[in-house]
């Protein structure tokens, strides 16, 4: 959610940062004028409530006096009368106003392209070769799973078990040695932790939801990670807080066809370590360059060529005001994808769920940034380990640095 205290300062700004996303800016035009409606009819009402108090007063002194009090009786009504008026108009004022900031994206961040640009990239892509399926049909069980429960879910089997498992203990190891706190949360949210985080209204297409209970299952454990200190203020060095969170996520990914739904490429259902930072507002870009430096070095340890992408305003969901995808080179598809990817929402996700922090004994109170970026997403992670390190023979290498950890040294 943005702040429109900051906004009335440069609404130009703001509207020109909008229009890189390529958002109406109609809505923020709708809000402001809310805005200053609301703040026109506050010190009305204010005002009203003075006079009623006053007019009051003077009934009582009339009536102890055993003077007429009719005329100060009309008048307390006819002021009574206006201040329920504006009353209804505030709330209605406010009740619009609040939808259509919950509507408006964040703003992206002065460094965020106008079209997808390609940072840099590591290791040796363009590559060919078998495709995932090829390579570990066996151990996929995409049958069972659609009869079981529909397309697009699968049984992992035998080594890609013990593949998943090293993958998610040696990155809850790395990830500590870095200063995250291992958290395993929910999966099952109430709205206000997807609203929080600007899914809701955003994404409501990819949730799955469960009606009887008022509860959604979540897309990653961003949701219930920037929910853990929601309405919390946080105080002198409590800063950073950072958290990797292990959880299975549901995605509808509705729309999705062609390719991309053969396999585990995109399904509905999967394992994924998300780390997740609180941080003061002035150490978010450095944080977000941190995350990224994560990202990079899991990918190099598991010798998978990528390229880094900053992506274009326009492409951003709705918290995000900056954001980094890493995308792995797939010889089986002949091209790079998304494997990965870091978020800095600034003080958007913050301001929807109330974290705050005071950095010191009387210093004013201020919104935390929050930040996230995928650690490993573990079904696109096996096809990438799978096409990456594929053996002529049609075999698997796993690499050695999961080898410690359970995995197998060959599928």
């Amino acid at each position: 959610m943005l702040d429109l205290r900051e906004i009335r300062e440069d609404p130009e700004a703001a509207r020109e940062a909008l229009r890189g996303r390529g958002f109406d800016v109609a809505l923020l035009d709708e809000a402001l004028e809310l805005d200053g409606r609301r703040r026109a009819l506050l010190p009305e009402l204010e005002e009203l409530r003075r006079r009623k108090n006053e007019a009051s007063k003077r009934i009582g002194e009339l009536q102890r006096a055993g003077e007429d009090a009719t005329e100060a009786i009309a008048e307390t009504r006819e002021i009574s009368a206006r201040e329920k008026e504006v009353q209804e108009e505030l709330r209605g004022v406010e009740q619009r106003r609040a939808a259509g900031l919950a509507a408006l994206p964040n703003l992206p961040d002065p460094t965020a392209p106008r079209e997808d640009e390609v940072l840099r990239g590591w290791g040796e892509g363009g590559k060919t070769g078998r495709s995932h399926l090829e390579l570990l049909g066996e151990h996929l069980g995409l049958a069972e799973g659609a009869r079981v429960a529909g397309s697009r879910f699968v049984y992992l089997k035998g080594p890609l078990v013990r593949l998943e498992f090293a993958l998610v203990q040696w990155i809850l190891e790395l990830l500590e040695g870095k200063g995250f706190t291992p958290v395993v949360p929910p999966v099952l949210v109430r709205e206000h932790a997807l609203f929080g985080t600007g899914f809701l209204p955003d994404t409501e297409q990819q949730i799955y939801g469960v009606p009887d209970d008022d509860l959604f299952l979540t897309g990653t454990s961003e949701v219930p990670l920037a929910s853990l200190h929601a309405g919390e203020i946080l105080g002198p060095g409590e800063l950073p807080r950072r958290y990797a969170g292990f959880s299975t996520c549901f995605r509808r990914e509705a729309g999705a066809a062609g390719k991309d739904t053969q396999g585990i490429f995109r399904v509905h259902q999967f394992d994924k370590v998300e780390m997740f930072s609180f941080v003061e507002p002035e150490e978010s870009s450095a944080e977000h360059e941190r995350l990224l430096a994560i990202e990079e070095e899991i990918l190099q340890a598991l010798e998978i060529p990528y390229q880094v992408v900053n992506i274009a305003a326009h492409d951003l969901g709705n918290s995000a005001a900056k954001k980094y995808d890493l995308e792995a080179w797939l010889p089986g598809q002949g091209r790079y994808r998304e494997l990965t990817s870091c978020s800095n929402t600034t003080a958007y996700q913050a301001r929807r769920l109330e974290v705050r922090h005071r950095a010191e004994e009387g210093a004013p109170v201020r919104h935390v940034h929050t930040l996230n970026g995928t650690a490993v997403a573990i079904g696109r992670t096996i096809i990438a380990i799978a096409e990456n390190h594929q053996q002529d023979d049609g075999s698997v290498a796993v690499p050695e640095v999961l080898h410690p950890y359970g995995a197998p040294p060959a599928i």
